[in-house]
């Protein structure tokens, strides 16, 4: 006897290759409606016109991304409000506005333009963020005509700098003037733009979709945590290409990228570039926002179905094999002063979290004219870099950085944390990031000052569990939440995670920060806990050296004569050490 078994049919992904391109929710049926890219022509010749009260709900709360606009937080509304009222409830009729710098290489003039926009448009609020962009507060709607005019007139723009689209394109910052560059992937990163930004083919994407592609050794565009990135590498038999990384992202299901064992040419990597987009558009999961990014279709897939995919419907042809890059040679935030390969300097300098200002970014633009140079670069770690400046200026640019709140020789705090907009500006936000940085900040560097020697350990702020500020690729990462005082007061503060990174020259791989049960922490408490742990580290961490030696013993940095001692990274302790050296 048969027993026949009634089955449920799986619900479909949304994957347009498999499912077809119906919509199954509604930010895909305002897509397929009309893409976001035509919503400029109604910012200009009607909402800018009639006002902030005109703009259709599918527009502002949608399609506005599409051109790097996103209602700012209404200020006053505290952040335990955030899950409770809806997006017109919380939102104020200002607008924050990105600006999409590729590569984040920038002339004097954009910067300047930038500036100028910041001070009339924006009440002279400028962010540098962790993804080459710069954000500004506080537009109207009736300004933004003005604002695409004149970004337009020095080849900017905002186009694409959110939404379901490709983002800004990470690239080495210095590229092209490194020393010890493999590759300058300048001409890879400005084909792509040239080329697929903009393109209406790919402005509906299942979810927002990012890009990393450096040639230089110190793998310096966080590639781990990226939708598509290229890494450059020597190949034994093939010579100087990529080594391809699919599906890395963060937010509250993080997941760090692979390698597909693929290697890629320079000539190839427009071309490959558009074909892991174009599978992402095609196959990636559109039904459950949570599920869309391109890290869920690489879970189910893998890489080798992946690969195997991408080359037969998309590229055509099959890559070669590639061996990994090789770990990084030296820091890939660039701070400092630094020769270039022509004898100029360039030199890297750290606002406090990425907040500046727009009379700050004139000022730069012309402090650098002064000296000489007209390029600066911003980085994926909140920083700016002055290129081209001859060493007689060197000094002179150090200082008048320093001037406008860029410091080219920070502290080890100030160097080390980057935070998010938080509270004060975004409408996911449960606590403020940026002052609670500066802050503790400035209370480290005076707690932990005996610490001379001390590497800089990363300390990165979120507002809410999106992670923006990379929480999980932390030292010490904070996500924001509501926390229980020691009177038992909800108030603001973090969830603790502990030893995440991405690879460097101290960490060959990237990991994900651990958590500890119930480890959280107030927001006016986070100086005392982080001195708490890092002593702890610094009295418990174990020092290794290049010779057999007996007479060092963990938590001491002895060193017997002619060998190299190397302490224990904050990651790796923070993952071996007991929950109560933790708390």
């Amino acid at each position: 006897m048969t027993i026949r078994r009634n089955t449920i049919p799986a619900r479909p992904h949304g994957q347009w290759a498999v499912d077809g391109t119906a919509p199954l929710n509604h930010n895909e049926v305002v897509k397929a409606a009309d893409n976001g890219l035509n919503v400029r022509e109604r910012i200009e010749k009607i909402y800018a016109i009639e006002g902030f009260d005109s703009i259709a709900a599918d527009d502002l709360h949608g399609r506005f991304r599409w051109w790097g606009l996103y209602t700012q937080r209404r200020p006053g509304i505290d952040g335990g409000r955030t899950a409770t009222l809806e997006p017109h409830e919380l939102e104020d009729s200002c607008f924050m506005l990105r600006v999409r710098v590729d590569g984040g290489a920038l002339s004097t003039q954009q910067l300047r333009v930038i500036g100028e926009i910041s001070v009339e448009f924006g009440r002279g609020t400028a962010d540098i963020t962790d993804r080459h962009n710069i954000q500004v507060h506080w537009v109207q709607v009736e300004d933004v005509p003005e604002i695409f005019r004149r970004l337009d007139a020095v080849g900017l723009s905002t186009v694409e700098t959110a939404g379901d689209v490709p983002r800004v394109i990470l690239g080495s910052p210095v590229a092209g003037i490194a020393k010890d560059e493999i590759v300058d992937p300048t001409w890879a990163i400005g084909e792509i733009v040239r080329r697929y930004i903009g393109d209406p083919e790919l402005a509906n994407l299942p979810r927002k979709y990012k890009t990393a592609i450096t040639g230089h050794p110190s793998h310096d565009v966080v590639h781990e945590i990226n939708d598509v990135a290229f890494v450059a590498m020597v190949h034994p038999e093939l010579g100087v290409g990529f080594d391809l990384w699919v599906g890395g992202a963060l937010s509250v299901a993080p997941r760090l990228g692979e390698r597909l064992g693929a290697f890629v040419t320079e000539a190839q990597v427009p071309d490959v570039w558009v074909a892991v987009t174009s599978l992402f558009r095609d196959y990636g999961y559109r039904r459950l926002r949570n599920k869309a990014r391109m890290k869920f279709l690489l879970a189910d897939w893998g890489p080798a179905k992946l690969r195997q995919v991408l080359q037969d419907e998309f590229l055509g042809y099959q890559l070669p094999d590639g061996p990994p890059a090789p770990q990084p040679t030296r820091s890939g935030d660039h701070v400092g002063v630094h020769e270039q390969k022509d004898g100029r300097f360039y030199i890297g300098a750290a606002p406090f979290v990425g907040r500046v200002s727009g009379p700050a970014l004139i000022a730069v633009a012309d402090l650098a004219e002064s000296a000489g140079s007209h390029r600066v670069r911003l980085t994926p770690y909140q920083k700016l870099l002055v290129l081209d400046v001859p060493a007689e200026h060197v000094a002179a640019v150090v200082v008048g950085l320093r001037e406008n709140g860029l410091e080219a020789e920070p502290g080890p705090f100030r160097r080390s944390t980057l935070a998010c907009t938080g509270l004060e500006f975004c409408k996911f936000a449960i606590v403020e990031t940026k002052t609670t940085a500066v802050a503790t900040i400035g209370a480290l560097e005076e707690r932990l000052g005996d610490l001379g020697h001390l590497q800089p350990i990363s300390l990165h702020i979120s507002g809410c569990p999106s992670s923006c500020a990379r929480i999980q690729t932390a030292d010490i990462g904070l996500k924001g939440q509501l926390v229980m005082d020691d009177d038992g007061e909800q108030v603001p503060g973090y969830q603790v995670h502990l030893g995440g990174g991405l690879s460097s020259v101290d960490r060959a791989e990237a990991g994900l920060g651990r958590t500890v049960r119930g480890l959280k922490v107030t927001a006016d408490g986070i100086a005392e806990y982080v001195e708490r742990v890092v002593r702890r580290y610094v009295q418990d961490r174990a020092t290794t050296h290049a010779t057999p030696a007996t007479d060092a013993t963990p938590g001491t940095d002895a060193t017997p004569e002619g060998a190299d001692a190397t302490p224990e990274t904050f990651a790796t302790w923070a993952h071996r050490a007991p929950e109560s050296s933790l708390r």
